[in-house]
């Protein structure tokens, strides 16, 4: 009998149910689940693997392997993964964005939400148990009627522009690619069509990250960036802390320039306990941690059996990594 052509990385995180529906997919004779911190399991299983299904991101045992040509990552960012020796070997590496994109969506709203209505001030006077109202309460405005600025229009950035609307918001939209807007973006601008975002830059009120981290994006709003946003407004970051400057956010904070930030992810992260982003009013802070989709491991199984069929019948996969998401800088 011929060895399983195809590794699965035996710590993904289905129950019996999803892990059924993957071996039905996979076909029983054709597969083996290794522990990938058993070293001589894995380079055996690998010695034949032209598939891997993997949790996390791929490492040098995986860029070795003499048959494989297609790896899948089941997380969402895969900076790590975008190396230049995939490129130069031309392995298909494909993930699993878009399986949380609606609750990173609800995420940046909850950011936006408390920013605009000052949440952090009345929280803390809540915790002195003061019923009070203050003379900068009067400055507090509605997310309702501002615009919102979103860099990367995929998954999350969708679902974002969609939850924006709903909210009766101006929606300004950015990524590379020249396509139609999508649902709930009233001007979409393209780095393909040679535009920027300092037009974005200026109108919005939230500025919003959910892009990829990549060598073309790392520090991508600094301190030229803050000089021409709006005076008075937000930003958000759903994406990788690389992409902004944070020495140039700490000066735009402290000058008032940045009325203030929601920050889920940060450089470096975690953030060192003395950093002065933990001390400042105007900054919310979460632990790159999302509320999860009760749906969210089946989102990805569907994408792992959609993909396997796109392989098989030599198409184009989903979440296919390109040179474009080329990341050295680690």
């Amino acid at each position: 009998m011929a060895r399983p052509s195809i590794l699965v990385s035996d710590d993904l995180p289905f129950d019996g149910a999803q892990w059924a529906k993957l071996i039905d997919a996979l076909g029983r004779e054709n597969f083996v689940r290794v522990d990938t911190t058993d070293e001589q399991a894995l380079a055996s299983a690998l010695e034949t693997a032209e598939i891997a299904i993997l949790k996390s991101d791929l490492d040098e045992r995986f860029l070795n392997a003499p048959n494989l040509r297609w790896v899948h990552c089941n997380h969402a960012g895969l900076t790590k993964s975008a190396r230049p020796e995939v490129f130069r070997r031309g392995l298909v590496v494909t993930g699993s964005a878009g399986r949380s994109g609606p609750a990173l969506a609800e995420h940046v709203m909850m950011f936006s939400l408390m920013l605009c209505h000052g949440y952090r001030d009345f929280y803390e006077a809540q915790k002195r148990h003061e019923w009070r109202r203050v003379p900068e309460m009067a400055d507090l405005r509605a997310v309702y009627g501002r615009t919102m600025g979103i860099l990367g229009m995929g998954h999350t950035g969708q679902a974002l522009a969609v939850r924006a609307k709903a909210f009766n918001m101006t929606v300004l939209g950015y990524r590379r690619r020249d396509l139609p807007a999508p649902e709930g973006v009233d001007r979409m601008y393209s780095s393909d069509r040679g535009e920027g975002i300092d037009e974005i830059l200026e109108q919005a009120d939230i500025l919003a990250l959910v892009l990829n981290l990549s060598d073309a994006t790392h520090h991508m709003i600094g301190a030229d960036q803050f000089a021409r946003m709006k005076p008075g407004a937000f930003l958000v970051n759903l994406a990788r802390g690389g992409i902004v400057d944070h020495d140039a956010m700490l000066a735009a904070l402290k000058a008032g320039r940045l009325a203030g930030a929601g920050l889920d992810v940060t450089d470096p992260e975690p953030l060192p306990e003395g950093h002065p982003l933990w001390d400042m009013p105007n900054v919310l802070i979460t632990p790159h941690y999302t509320a999860a989709l009760p749906d969210k491991n089946d989102r990805s199984l569907d994408m792992i059996i959609e993909n396997l069929c796109r392989y098989r019948a030599g198409e184009d996969m989903l979440n296919r990594i390109s040179e474009e998401d080329l990341w050295t800088k680690s």
